[in-house]
């Protein structure tokens, strides 16, 4: 007994069939990696006429194929019944395809003499078959492969109602750590939202992330992301203030990069009707930050003066927007000089991040300036330290300088390390000078100050309303981009905010590029070739 595996939406799929002594055989190379069907031909004796083989045959796979629009067997040895043609059409898929595969010959049916003719030019007329569907083996299968990732998803099953589409960061390292995957929809749990994402945020810390670079990271395999905005499908017991179709932005502890999320109730937020889901995906973790480090922590008042690195990125434009709601304010800002036609209406002050900035602040404010926002670390952290004025507050709210390459450098962990200024606190006492720290992420889900948190996003929303603040968007990329876009931001090419939408299809190259996996992170193969040197495009909002 041999085995058939085919995919049920092939239209149009070509099969050769093995009749032998002493059973029929149906054997395939291979067929689709997914929503496989197995079809064993059960064993039968030998066949005595060419039409009481098509019968059998057709009889067999009527009852694997029940849903076959339509079955067809057709005997084409020559009518010796030694090599049978089978054509299938499935209603289920809409395209149309035609894969030919190679019967493998029984070595017992060389054996045994083909009936209906004379011998030795049937068993030649076989051969000749057998030689010409080897020929086309290499050929189907680069078919399949091709058409692997292509293949209809929208099915009405059960297996495809209870699984959504989401990224898989399944181990530490570079950007082939990521992969697309199909994975079990979450389950409301009590006090939670169930939403339905539109999109979702990325951040040099999902870059971060993906690296091991950060303190206590999740434990892969796990989908990674920690804002997104969508519509809510369901709500859970003791959840209050939300109703099904509500238009919401979220806060979720990793596994926003999916097509549903569940998340407490205490995290989400009601987006302005006004607010597309791109920008309320922008708008989360990059304002509420923002707005913290300079309302809560370095209570920005009237003609004081803000240096923010990285003001081209999403914090640094809302950092900029902020600080133009309070009067006199100043905004010296640094960032790649590539980035500065585009930014320079959104600060007071504009300087290359490659040259020596310090000279530069200190020829326009020798007293230096109130606030200093650093997201690099090393070496910038005591050039800050240096720049602040008495009572003036520097406040660190990442480390991208420990990212260097794709993936976890020890060498620049320790260069960043080595390079901090180490801080004295006589010293900080003498130049009544303060240094804080800020995360957004552990405020929420460590230290659980929810309610500060909706108290600022409550203030946000105003300021939204009254149209002085607005996210400055990058760009869209679908799920199946998500290395294209870490790849942008990583190289630090970005102006405001990349967002990852769930809803966009994949231009055809990232197509092509994505691969899938199962829920455990299982990798399938990816496609060789120099993919470097294609021309990645987003969608620039």
């Amino acid at each position: 007994m041999r085995i058939l595996t085919i995919n049920s939406r092939h239209i149009r799929t070509m099969f050769a069939f093995r009749r032998c002594a002493t059973s029929t055989a149906v054997t395939a190379l291979r067929a689709l990696r997914s929503n496989q069907v197995t079809v064993s031909a059960h064993t039968q004796k030998c066949m005595s006429t060419q039409t009481d083989g098509e019968v059998r045959i057709t009889k067999i796979l009527k009852e694997k194929f029940p849903l076959a629009a339509s079955l067809k067997v057709v005997d084409i040895s020559g009518g010796c019944g030694a090599m049978y043609e089978v054509h299938i059409e499935s209603m289920e898929f809409k395209g149309k395809r035609t894969i030919q595969q190679h019967q493998l010959v029984n070595q017992a049916a060389h054996q045994s003499e083909p009936r209906g003719r004379g011998g030795g030019e049937a068993k030649q007329q076989v051969s000749d078959m057998a030689k010409e569907g080897a020929d086309m083996t290499e050929e189907t299968e680069c078919m399949i492969d091709r058409n692997a990732g292509k293949e209809a998803e929208n099915l009405d099953s059960p297996r495809d109602a209870k699984e959504m589409r989401a990224v898989l960061l399944t181990a530490f390292g570079g950007l082939n750590k990521l992969r697309m995957t199909r994975k079990a929809m979450p389950e409301l749990q009590d006090g939670e939202v169930k939403i339905r994402v539109k999109a979702c945020g990325l951040n040099f810390l999902d870059l971060m992330v993906r690296q091991g670079t950060i303190d206590n990271p999740p434990k892969p395999p796990v989908v990674p992301g920690f804002e997104c905005s969508g519509i809510v499908e369901a709500v859970g017991e003791n959840a209050e203030g939300f109703e099904i179709g509500d238009r919401v932005m979220a806060f979720v502890n990793c596994n926003a990069w999916a097509e549903v999320v569940c998340t407490p109730a205490e995290f989400v937020y009601k987006m302005p009707d006004e607010m597309t889901f791109a920008e309320a995906a922008a708008f989360s973790m990059n304002f509420v930050a923002a707005y913290m480090m300079l309302f809560e922590v370095a209570n920005l008042r009237e003609g004081m003066s803000v240096l923010v690195h990285s003001a081209g990125g999403g914090v640094g434009q809302a950092v900029a927007q902020l600080c133009s709601t309070v009067p006199n304010v100043a905004v010296f800002g640094i960032a790649s000089c590539f980035k500065h036609t585009a930014i320079r209406g959104s600060v007071t002050h504009l300087f290359d991040r490659n040259v020596d900035y310090m000279q530069e602040v200190k020829k326009i404010s020798p007293e230096g300036v109130d606030v200093v926002l650093d997201c690099l670390c090393g070496e910038n952290t005591g050039k800050g330290l240096n720049l602040l004025k008495p009572l003036g507050t520097y406040i660190l709210y990442g480390a991208s300088n420990m990212v260097t390459g794709e993936t976890k450098s020890f060498f620049s962990f320790a260069k960043s390390w080595w390079q901090v200024e180490k801080v004295n606190p006589i010293k900080l006492y003498e130049e009544n000078k303060v240094i804080a720290g800020f995360s957004l992420l552990n405020l929420l889900f460590r230290h659980r100050k929810c309610s500060l948190v909706r108290s600022v996003m409550d203030k946000l929303l105003c300021l939204y309303g009254q149209k002085k603040i607005r996210p400055v968007v990058d760009s869209l990329w679908a799920l199946e981009e998500v290395k294209e876009a870490m790849q942008r931001i990583h190289d630090r090419g970005n102006i405001g905010k990349l967002i990852l939408d769930v809803e966009k299809a994949p231009t055809p190259l990232m197509a092509s590029d994505s691969t899938e996996t199962s829920e455990a992170g299982e990798e399938e193969e990816e496609p060789e070739g120099d993919n470097e040197s294609k021309e990645r495009i987003p969608f620039i909002h």
